[in-house]
């Protein structure tokens, strides 16, 4: 389950325009809504800023009700918020966005200072013993190359390191993000999956099979693995819309499961025929999208496929051979 708190954001970011258009505070959702959703495996609290929510302890405070681990994805604008909240939930997770290293993330983050921000809280919350934290990039045209630099940069810190390809959506309000220089974006890519699948945790090598569906995305192939957004996972809007994910578009389709304040009991939601539309508009969706949110659960689901490339890779990677990019699409 996937919470975005809010829509307003201190960022200015190229990539995202949500900061243009916030949600009013006074009707975001509330605490004792969030009680109203269902008990999960995980739960992901982003925004917009989930940091500009005053009430951010009590809406942590019922997530950890609700499911084992609770991570945020932050800016890493509010510095003292963040360690604050740190600790309070010592377990808590913590996702800093980081778009390249100190120019290029202020370029197109669109606030001067945010590498700076973001380092000294990540370097912080590992003095103070947390465990779930890291930092993510989103790749767009021309920052595939300070990719490489911040898995670097994780690796010596040891921390996690996430990625994601930017993409258009109604969550964003952006409509025009196109990666045009596919060939040096992807090639960066094949690098950090060589990379990660030179390390010894078997969680790298999965993470290198994600990042191969990154490359077939960018290059505007089918999806590595059957969506099942809507069914595996769901995202929470502000003002309490349920949907099966953030990449939807309407010039494709839009179309919400229910909404948490009009059906308070969300399995009434969950099993209503309208959810059930939305799981078929999901089953033939045009975009194939390849997002942590819906790919981390189908790869889980439909385990036999990343595992036979992993560890076949893997293989290859200790004899000193690049990794085979070509993965036969399970249906």
């Amino acid at each position: 389950m996937c919470i975005i708190v809010t829509y307003r954001c201190p960022m200015r970011c190229k990539m995202c325009n949500i900061w243009a258009n916030p949600t009013l505070k006074e009707k975001e959702i509330t605490p004792e809504e969030i009680k109203l959703l269902p008990n999960v495996k995980f739960i992901n609290i982003t925004g917009g800023e989930p940091f500009v929510r005053e009430d951010l302890d009590k809406i942590i405070e019922i997530c950890f009700t609700k499911a084992s681990r609770v991570v945020i994805s932050t800016s890493g604008w509010y510095e003292e918020k963040v360690i604050e909240i740190a600790e309070k939930f010592p377990n808590i997770g913590i996702r800093i966005s980081i778009e390249g290293l100190a120019e290029k993330n202020d370029e197109l983050r669109g606030r001067p200072g945010g590498f700076d921000k973001g380092l000294r809280i990540l370097k912080k919350l590992k003095e103070m013993g947390l465990k779930d934290i890291g930092f993510g990039i989103t790749v767009s045209n021309n920052n595939s190359a300070d990719m490489l630099a911040l898995y670097d940069l994780s690796l010596s810190l040891g921390m996690e390191f996430a990625t994601a390809a930017f993409h258009n959506s109604y969550y964003f309000h952006k409509y025009d993000n196109v990666i045009d220089n596919k060939e040096e974006v992807c090639g960066n890519f094949e690098k950090l999956v060589n990379l990660q699948l030179k390390e010894n945790h078997p969680k790298s090598w999965f993470r290198a099979y994600f990042n191969r569906g990154l490359i077939n995305y960018i290059e505007g192939n089918k999806r590595l693995l059957p969506c099942e957004a809507g069914l595996v996972n769901f995202f929470v809007e502000p003002y309490g819309d349920i949907y099966p994910c953030n990449g939807l578009e309407e010039k494709y389709w839009m179309e919400k499961m229910g909404n948490i304040r009009e059906t308070p009991d969300f399995q009434q939601i969950w099993n209503s025929e309208q959810a059930e539309k939305v799981r078929n508009l999901v089953r033939n969706c045009p975009k194939n999208c390849w997002m942590v949110g819906t790919a981390s659960p189908v790869m889980k689901k439909y385990i036999q496929g990343p595992l036979i490339w992993s560890g076949t890779n893997k293989l290859r990677s200790l004899m000193g051979k690049p990794a085979v990019l070509d993965i036969k699409y399970n249906t």
